[in-house]
């Protein structure tokens, strides 16, 4: 069995890791703000500043370019993903896409998070007479919380049609490099902030030791926008009081996405884990394509086209593959974080807003036979040593619910599910891309590979595998 998949540093792609390309984002970096110049491209975000540029020829006839798509409210949409939304660009096989990602959890501090920032002001306005984006989720526009019922939460960028892409195909997406979006506040220059949220939908809610209970707390923690400092530090929290959006409407507990926050109702603790220094590892909890099952879908739970599967090695330097649903595979990202530990407990990492420098890479499916992307129908995430195979509660919750009337609510979230899938799948893989037998396989699963919970708060509870790729015979 061959495993060339075309990995970083394959000369099939001779701009893959254009180090032109690599300085520009580093610049980028440094001077606080991307800001990728070029022509306005075709499509539907021609109004929302997406533009790109050819790269210098390094190869005759081969013809590679470099997209930069903005987050704002012509180039998001909230809570959902749809296989016949219109896409923001078409691209080909081998472009790369510097893509913005706002965390929903702006709000939680509008003065750090908002304030001076034109998209994600925009993206969040909200007032008495206008609401810039209505629909957020993939519920019903008259839901009684709000348009789309918060039945989905992820301000998602995107989506990106691969030109040639079919059902059958795997979609390869490799995260170049990260940045952090500074806050656009002069007297936060230099810093960026993102927040932890012990949310209702976390495992610890039912479960609190201390009065009040069944609480929800906001915890706010600073980073440094030029990745100069890697630790974050906490600055405050604060418990979530009842709020009433603009429109009217109550919310006693945090159940839909991007309420205003009347500072006036909530009172700030700065005594909060002092001393206390995190490791920031940034990543996109949501990155996906769009599945074939249904046209309208919540972002919340993950299936088998990835979404919202919140593992925090999906950052820089890793690779992600995802089997092609739908034509043009149609990509987004959203749900940035600063820093997630496994299972993300109480129901949200640091939910801090990135921008991302992406390449993709599209393998057809009459190639898949004897590699590593054979019979690829889950996401797949490549590290420099590590494969990580990811299971779930319910693989494809969207067939297996199909007749019910909300499919993300009927999964029933459960690790024993969620462990036989990845085994499964972890089994599947030894035997049809190393040809191994099924005892074989067992063995080496059970000496060698790393089982942990990647998340148990999206609805669809994840367990991932880790097979480190130094135990294959050396070629």
């Amino acid at each position: 069995m061959s495993d060339h998949i075309c990995s970083t540093g394959c000369n099939h792609f001779s701009h893959l890791n254009d180090p032109d390309l690599l300085a520009e984002f580093a610049e980028a970096r440094h001077s606080l703000r991307a800001n990728i110049s070029g022509t306005k491209a075709s499509g539907k975000a021609g109004l929302g500043g997406v533009t790109y540029r050819p790269l210098p020829s390094k190869k005759a006839g081969e013809n590679v370019s470099h997209y930069y798509i903005p987050a704002n409210k012509d180039t998001v949409h909230w809570g959902y993903f749809s296989k016949s939304m219109e896409p923001l660009v078409k691209l080909e096989s081998g472009d790369y896409a510097t893509m913005e990602a706002v965390t929903h959890h702006s709000f939680d501090d509008y003065e750090r998070m908002i304030q001076g920032d034109p998209g994600v002001e925009g993206i969040f306005q909200w007032d008495a007479n206008n609401k810039a984006i209505d629909r957020r989720g993939a519920g019903p526009m008259d839901h009684p919380v709000g348009a789309g019922g918060g039945m989905g939460v992820h301000v998602c960028t995107g989506p990106i049609y691969v030109n040639g892409a079919e059902p059958g195909d795997v979609l390869e997406v490799r995260i170049i490099d990260t940045m952090q979006r500074p806050s656009a506040n002069p007297d936060y220059r230099g810093k960026s902030f993102g927040v932890n949220v012990a949310a209702n939908w976390g495992l610890q809610y039912n479960n609190l030791l201390t009065e009040p209970k069944m609480r929800e707390v906001i915890t706010l923690y600073e980073v440094d926008a030029t990745g100069a400092q890697t630790t974050a530090k906490a600055v405050y929290n604060y418990r979530w009081a009842p709020q009433t959006d603009p429109w009217g409407r109550a919310h006693p507990t945090i159940d839909y996405p991007g309420i205003p926050v009347d500072r006036s109702k909530i009172k700030l603790n700065y005594d909060v884990l002092k001393g206390y220094e995190i490791p920031v590892r940034p990543h996109f909890g949501m990155i996906t394509v769009a599945p074939a099952e249904a046209d309208m879908v919540s972002s919340n739970p993950p299936s088998y086209t990835g979404g919202n599967f919140d593992n925090w090695r999906t950052g820089k330097g890793s690779t992600c593959f995802f089997p092609v649903a739908v034509p043009g595979a149609m990509f987004s990202i959203g749900d940035p974080h600063a820093s997630q530990g496994d299972a993300e407990l109480c129901g949200t990492a640091i939910e801090c807003s990135l921008t991302g420098l992406f390449q993709f890479v599209l393998h057809k499916k009459a190639d898949l036979p004897g590699t590593k992307l054979y019979g690829l129908d889950y996401p797949l995430l490549e590290t420099e040593s590590e494969l990580v195979v990811h299971g779930f509660s319910s693989p494809n919750y969207l067939k297996e619910f199909a007749g019910a009337a909300d499919p993300a609510a009927a999964i029933k979230g459960s690790l024993d599910t969620a462990m036989t899938d990845a085994f499964n799948k972890t089994r599947r893989f030894f035997m049809d891309t190393r040809n191994l037998s099924e005892d074989e396989a067992i063995s080496l699963i059970s000496i060698s590979v790393d089982f942990g919970v990647t998340q148990v708060v999206d609805g669809n509870w994840g367990v991932h595998a880790i097979i480190q790729k130094d135990i294959f015979p050396k070629k």
